[in-house]
Order: C-alpha cells, then sequence, then structure tokens
C-alpha cells in the first residue's frame, strides 16, 4: 500500500500543473516513504525516518514559502524573483541530499534497510530532479551546487570504509553529473538516471547478499566467491 502511494505521489508531482498539486504529491511521496523506513527488527530506523521527516519538512516548508514569494514578487518586488529561485532550487536540493545540503543522507542510509536504501538513493530522486529540470535554468549557484557536490563526494569517499556511507557519496557525485546532464539535454539524463538504476541496484542486491557492513569484509568475501566476483565486475 505504502509502495504503490510513494509511486503515485512521484507520478502527481511529475505530472503536475499547479504549484499545489506539486507540493501535494511531494507530500504524498514523503508520507508513503517513512513507514517503509520503519522496521521491527532494525532499531536505527525510527531515528533514520524520524530525521528524514524533519529534513523533508524543512525543504517543504521552504518549497511553500516560495510559492508566496513568488506571489509577492510578481505583484510587488520583482527583484525578489531571483532570490526565491534560489530558495526553491535549495529546497529542491535538500530533498535530493547534493552538498552542501547532504549532511542528513549518510547518517539516515546507514539506519535503513538495503531495500529502502536502494529506493532513497534512486526513486526519491525522481520528483526532485524534474522539478529542477522543468521550473530551473543553468546558473552560477546550481554550477556551484554542482561542483561543490563532485568535490565533497570525491574526498569523503577516500576514508570511507562503510558500504552504505560509500554508496551514498557515489550517488551525491552521480546526482551532481546528473543535475549537470539534466539542464543541458533531458534525454540523455534519462538513460543516465536508468543505467544508474540498474547499477545500484545490482551493487545494492550484491550487498545485500553478502551481508557485508564494511568494505574489507566484502572484499574478503570476493576472495573467497569466484561467482560473486564475476557479478561484481560485470557491474564496471
Amino acid at each position: 500500500l505504502f509502495l504503490s502511494t510513494m509511486i503515485m505521489g512521484t507520478l502527481i508531482t511529475i505530472s503536475s500543473f499547479s504549484w499545489f498539486s506539486m507540493w501535494m504529491g511531494l507530500e504524498i511521496n514523503l508520507l508513503s516513504f517513512i513507514p517503509l523506513m520503519n522496521e521491527n527488527k532494525n532499531p536505527l530506523s525510527s531515528e533514520a525516518s524520524f530525521k528524514y521527516f524533519i529534513v523533508q519538512a524543512i525543504s517543504s516548508m521552504l518549497i511553500l514559502f516560495n510559492f508566496l514569494g513568488f506571489l509577492i514578487s510578481k505583484e510587488y518586488l520583482s527583484p525578489l524573483n531571483f532570490l526565491m529561485e534560489i530558495i526553491f532550487d535549495s529546497a529542491l536540493l535538500m530533498k535530493l541530499g547534493m552538498a552542501p545540503f547532504h549532511f542528513w543522507l549518510p547518517e539516515i542510509i546507514e539506519g535503513i534497510s538495503w531495500m529502502n536504501t536502494f529506493l532513497l538513493l534512486t526513486w526519491q530522486k525522481i520528483a526532485p530532479m524534474i522539478l529542477v529540470m522543468l521550473n530551473s535554468q543553468m546558473n552560477l549557484f546550481l554550477i556551484s551546487i554542482i561542483v561543490l557536490s563532485l568535490l565533497i563526494s570525491g574526498i569523503n569517499n577516500w576514508n570511507q570504509t562503510s558500504i552504505k556511507k560509500i554508496l551514498t557519496f557515489s550517488s551525491i557525485n552521480h546526482m551532481g553529473w546528473m543535475m549537470s546532464i539534466i539542464l543541458l539535454n533531458q534525454s540523455l539524463w534519462a538513460f543516465y538516471f536508468i543505467f544508474y538504476t540498474f547499477i545500484s541496484f545490482n551493487m545494492i542486491f550484491m550487498f545485500k547478499m553478502a551481508w557485508t557492513p564494511s568494505i574489507q569484509d566484502f572484499f574478503k568475501m570476493l576472495n573467497s566467491s569466484k561467482t560473486m566476483k564475476m557479478s561484481f565486475m560485470f557491474n564496471f
């Protein structure tokens, strides 16, 4: 039930013709994903779902504030349009978990299951990215966000031993590349995202089957299993 409403929320958002229905789709998606995050066997899932709710609620509040700001700026203060656009982009980038709004993503990923990790790193990115594509243009702010995402994700991955955190910063890096593509060529972005989703599914499924939280344990397991090693190599 919650999975279907989560999908429905994303579809409402990307197919909406008004700001209110777009915001409503985002909220349906949010409220459907939070119950999926809660698991009885995982004590960290409750904390992760609470953090996720707080971050997404803040970004949704910024989006609502932005809608009101647009109405005011159109009638009275036209120079505010650029500021409102930055606030709107920041709210969507916070939902995406791109740098420097990525502070919440690694901690939440550590506290949820592999299946929810896959959903959070793939499906939950669709609606915000399409909204950025439809409502934003390439400017200095977005360029700086893209560069920051590429740099911060690369630097943070150097000393990581947790597989989930490596996947998280890898996702932030991919989001940077996708953001640079989506504002230039939407068809190429769709191909990139499908390919990224396919590889992410294979990797996460492999990590789930191996049940290894750290990269050292995973490589030890690869050395003892030729089948898993071949499957791992096919993803590259």
